[in-house]
């Protein structure tokens, strides 16, 4: 990794050094801040024992989390498509209204 800094994060009480890009140690902390959390959020359940299981198993919620947040912006996304699909239709009607409107003739008194 070039101009990569190392940063020390805490797991579980444990330091880890991880290298990271120039810029990105917050961004690395943030998400090392939010692993722990929910580490200890499995450990405190009391069901899962040993530290790999219980990563495992926060990356995993990690995952779905993200993967439903994905599913709700590609949701987003296409409901925003079709908004904007269906306003150009109703403008180019709007134009073919308008255009049919003055060619017409004016009313005779």
């Amino acid at each position: 990794m070039s101009d990569a800094n190392t940063v020390s994060v805490s797991l579980m009480g444990k330091e880890y050094m991880i290298a990271c890009p120039a810029g990105s140690e917050k961004q690395l902390m943030q998400a090392a801040q939010q692993l722990n959390a929910k580490m200890k959020e499995i450990r405190g359940a009391g069901k899962t024992v040993g530290l790999e299981r219980i990563a495992i198993l926060a990356a995993l919620h990690i995952s779905h989390e993200l993967l439903l947040h994905n599913n709700q912006q590609d949701e987003h996304n296409a409901l925003a498509q079709r908004q904007s699909d269906m306003e150009q239709q109703l403008e180019k009607l709007n134009r073919r209204l308008d255009s049919s409107l003055q060619k017409r003739p004016a009313p005779s008194e």
